[in-house]
């Protein structure tokens, strides 16, 4: 063995000092926390076992856990695709031709759009019930008369943006409130009006309303779209005080006075031929009666998903709280609270454990003797009720509306001395030194297409094992369960002096303050909420019972019957941004329930594939749900499009390349891939002026309509034919079909760049610079994509950026948190760093409710909540430290700090993890790389690169390798 030379002994010295220089300190704990409890669901704290998700309020008095189950949705097993419907397909191509997209948009309407439940008579039942309504066949006396009591109506402030669901007060029976309801009230005539007619302008009404003035029937509208405003002639006008009825017809979703986008004030009368600031309010609140909750079930293209029920705990003897925190600790999943009162100090822990299938709240206190409260269940659904089962538990029970789903609920309490009763369907504990609640559900869906389930097994069977367990063996399975999990990466950003600041105060200070630390946070925020609503199913006592979803809009949580778009699957970006963090933040087992449902996706995708297109394959539009419809919904003109199930085989194609797991790729990802692409191989058609095959007909997601060979189709398109190419040649199957995708992928429209120097969105260069559009979905090649690169397409990258300058930086929370990832890859570290500032923008600020950004509790802000922006914002922070999308030659190239921006100067991660079977811990001072380490568990050959340094070399499966700053092996 050759001796080491002075030089070596020194270089090895000088590396073993920046190795020793790169031990940093443990990063803080990543705690969200905050000085009161959550006043409103924005604020709350979400606890999540994948299956189980809750709320956490965190009241003194009054507690509060709003609590979900990942498969309590409306609807019921269906078929979703339109027979026939394909015989349009040439039609509607021509007329898009032709250019006549109004004709084309309209025919598909009318003849492509997928089945809607309940459609078949719905028109006449409709419009019988809807005469009935209007007789008042069931009203004493005619509330439009000037003349009629409605002292005993209750009371209503309008407008109410989010639908008389939301609207102040909260009043029971207005959640999920479809049918017929009265509204009364009343304007003043100024004399000065005398003789002149007047405007009354009540912006939109959710659905149709029929308008009185003094007992006559003044204006009757019908849509959402279309704002109130009728004139009333003078001669029905009274000196003095006016009196409004207006009966809302609202078939579904969210109803009543929903206002207007305008700087106009609304809700006024003003004089014909004047403005709307100069006039008189209409009287607040408003008196509403409702007369009819019953209408026939509406048609639906997709399901919703659903709240399943209120855990409520209600204390006494506590007078006023003292030195009070509320937190919930990422590391070990679990929400606590803390406080003092009457000299005794009060302790709350929560969690939502998964090898128990469990939510569980463990109250203490420092005195013996000291806890005491009443808990109950309730439920947003009608037909829901409570019932005793034993003197330590009660039982929930919900009906969906109109579906095929019902569930149950079990709340059990076990006790450290002390007493329980069971007293008008509420437990009532008293003098306790230690109570424990133990929370389960379940529904009586097995499968998207069986609905044979028992929900009493899904809820008793997890309890019957926690009654003889203690809480702290609980607690510890919990914790251990999770960390599995979490304790896969670690992240640090740096300190700052704003650590120490409850997280909402962080929050408000972000954009004017330094506090990178609070981005490393988010990313580990991002990372919990995974963890806790996608979770592979790897508990065998209960394997056979729970079936693992995949996250949707609002990953396991939601509070509302009518939620913002249904909280459904959304397949043009939303599903997919859901998981972007899984397979680089060390979470590839999270994808898992994404997996599956793209396998049931398939078979359903084969049905509207074969029914709207004639073609092979499967197909998936822009929407998806826990039924797995993938027909076109909604309107034609953003619901024709047809990449949803190229762009979710992206995803396989990327657990492998992660993974690089062989069997996976041959038994799950390239059979999906491969009937994704032999769609494609029968839905491309030649475009007659270019002779490029193009996608017709598509649309680029939610802008400009329906169109012919929209861009991010073809780079979608391109990258599931390039996937399956590279999958048919390491697996040795299918030459002749991967001659085909060659063939076949040379002839698509290629991405263009525009008289601006901008990429085109669409295959004719009409984009707008002016426009700022929340998609930007011809950039997808740039992200999550490959299409377009640095190293193998630098001038389409440079006219991907002017595109996304001219889109601008402003956009709805997941659109902003899209940008992260974008000016990544664009190696703009300060702009990535700017648009998450952006991201962390406070929904609610003191001047009042601002645009997307964050809410208090970190939920992403649309506005309303869409957890994407989470999972988009937390991917992108990661693009900022490692890229492995590029590519040389076989191996992909590793880029380290590709975007750092100056406001990270100092830090470190361990557990990041690349393409090609790589988990990295790099380490950074004042911006520059001081040294990675590289576990390789493929074996296959290393590519890393830092700026203009570039180091190759051969790797061991399991063997862990370490670089220095200068990417010199040690």
């Amino acid at each position: 063995m050759k001796k080491p030379t002075f030089l070596t002994l020194s270089l090895l010295t000088a590396s073993l000092t920046l190795v020793a220089q790169a031990q940093f300190p443990v990063p803080p704990e990543p705690i969200l926390w905050y000085k009161q409890p959550a006043n409103q669901w924005v604020e709350a704290l979400p606890i999540g076992n994948g299956r189980l998700g809750g709320m956490v309020f965190g009241g003194i008095l009054e507690d509060h856990i709003q609590f979900n189950e990942a498969t309590l949705w409306t609807g019921e097993p269906r078929e979703y695709q339109r027979e026939g419907a394909a015989q349009y397909l040439p039609q509607i191509r021509q007329l898009l031709a032709e250019g006549k997209q109004a004709e084309a948009e309209q025919l598909a309407q009318d003849k492509f759009m997928g089945r809607q439940s309940n459609e078949d008579g719905y028109a006449q039942k409709k419009d019988a019930w809807l005469a009935d309504v209007r007789k008042l066949s069931n009203v004493a006396s005619n509330p439009t008369a000037a003349t009629f009591n409605d002292q005993s109506w209750k009371t209503m402030n309008v407008p109410t943006a989010d639908g008389w669901e939301k609207a102040r007060p909260r009043e029971a029976g207005r959640e999920g409130l479809d049918g017929a309801v009265w509204f009364r009230t009343t304007f003043d005539l100024p004399e000065a009006w005398a003789g002149k007619d007047v405007v009354l302008d009540m912006g939109r009404i959710r659905d149709q309303d029929f308008t009185y003035l003094n007992g006559e029937l003044v204006g009757s509208d019908e849509g959402i779209a279309k704002n109130r405003r009728y004139k009333i002639p003078a001669s029905k006008l009274k000196a003095g005080r006016n009196q409004l009825a207006i009966q809302v017809i609202n078939l579904f979703d969210k109803g009543g006075f929903i206002g207007v986008k305008t700087n106009q004030p609304t809700f006024v009368v003003y004089p014909e031929g004047g403005q709307p600031a100069d006039g008189v309010p209409l009287s607040q609140p408003f008196k509403y009666w409702i007369q009819d909750d019953n209408p026939p079930i509406a048609p639906r293209y997709q399901a919703d998903y659903q709240p399943f029920g209120d855990l409520w705990m209600r204390y006494k003897n506590h007078g006023q709280a003292m030195n009070y925190r509320f937190e919930l600790d990422l590391s070990k999943a679990i929400s606590r609270v803390t406080y003092s009162a009457y000299g005794v100090r009060f302790t709350r822990e929560y969690l939502a454990s998964a090898p128990d299938q469990a939510i569980a709240v463990h109250l203490t206190a420092s005195q013996p003797g000291q806890i005491s409260f009443d808990a109950t269940l309730t439920s947003l659904h009608k037909d829901a009720s409570v019932r005793r089962i034993d003197n330590q538990t009660i039982a929930l029970s919900v009906q969906v509306r109109n579906g095929a789903l019902n569930g149950e609920s079990l709340l059990h309490i076990q006790l450290q001395k002390g007493t329980i009763t069971v007293s008008d369907k509420k437990l009532i504990v008293s003098g306790a030194d230690e109570a424990t609640l133990y929370l389960t559900a379940g529904t009586n869906f097995k499968k998207y297409n069986d609905v044979s389930g028992d929900p009493a097994t899904m809820s008793q069977r997890p309890l019957q094992m926690l009654r003889a367990k203690r809480f702290d063996v609980v607690k510890a399975a919990h914790i251990k369960d999770y960390q599995t999990y979490f304790n896969t990466l670690t992240l640090d950003l740096g300190a700052s002096p704003n650590e120490g600041l409850p997280t909402d105060e962080r929050l408000q200070q972000f954009e004017k303050s330094y506090d990178p630390s609070l981005a490393a946070l988010y990313l580990q925020y991002g990372r919990y909420l995974l963890i806790s609503s996608s979770r592979p199913n790897r508990n065998g006592r209960f394997a056979d019972a729970i079936p693992s979803q995949p996250a949707n809009l609002q990953g396991i949580w939601n509070d509302l019957l009518t939620p913002p778009w249904g909280s459904k699957y959304t397949t043009n970006i939303n599903l997919q941004m859901n998981y972007w963090p899984a397979e680089m933040l060390n979470l590839s087992a999270c994808h898992e329930p994404m997996f599956t449902a793209i396998e049931e996706l398939v078979e359903s995708g084969r049905k509207t594939a074969k029914a709207h297109y004639n073609a092979r394959g499967w197909v998936l539009h822009h929407n998806t749900d826990l039924w797995r419809g993938t027909a076109p919904i909604n309107a034609s003109n953003h619901g024709i499009w047809v990449s949803g199930g190229a762009w979710v085989s992206h995803h396989l194609w990327e657990h492998y390349r992660y993974s690089q797991d062989r069997a996976f790729l041959q038994k799950r990802a390239y059979p999906a891939m491969k009937e994704a692409a032999q769609f494609f191989v029968d839905f491309l058609v030649k475009d007659p002026k270019t002779g490029w095959l193009i996608s017709t007909p598509s649309n680029s997601p939610e802008h400009g309509g329906l169109v012919a060979g929209p861009t991010m189709d073809h780079q979608i398109i391109r990258d599931l034919f390039k996937n399956c190419v590279a999958a048919s040649e390491i697996l040795g199957t299918d030459a002749t079909f991967r001659d085909t995708l060659k063939t076949m992928y040379g002839q698509i429209a290629p991405n263009q760049i525009g008289k601006r120097g901008q990429l085109q969105e669409w295959l004719q260069d009409v984009d707008d610079p002016k426009d700022t559009h929340r998609h930007v979905s011809h950039l997808w090649g740039v992200h999550p994509g490959t299409d377009i690169t640095w190293d193998e397409t630098p001038d389409l990258i440079k006219a991907a950026r002017q595109s996304l300058l001219e889109r601008g930086d402003e956009g709805t929370g997941w659109s902003l948190a899209w940008k992260i990832n974008f000016w990544a890859r664009f190696r703009d570290g300060n702009h990535a760093y700017n648009m998450l500032k952006l991201l962390f923008r406070p929904a609610f600020s003191p001047e009042g409710v601002t645009g997307g950004g964050s809410y208090p509790n970190l939920f992403d802000a649309h506005p309303p909540f869409q957890i994407d922006g989470n999972f988009g914002g937390a991917s992108g922070i990661a693009e900022m430290l490692l890229q492995s999308q590029e590519k040389r030659g076989a191996a992909q190239t590793i880029d380290l700090l590709p975007a750092l921006p100056t406001a990270f100067p100092t830090g470190y991660i361990n557990g990041i993890c690349a393409q090609g079977g790589f988990v990295l811990n790099i380490r950074w001072q004042q911006g520059h790389l001081i040294g990675v380490d590289v576990t390789s568990n493929a074996g296959l050959p290393c590519v890393l690169r830092y700026g203009d340094k570039q180091m190759r070399f051969t790797t061991q499966k399991g063997k862990t390798y370490r670089l220095n700053g200068e990417l010199k092996l040690l």
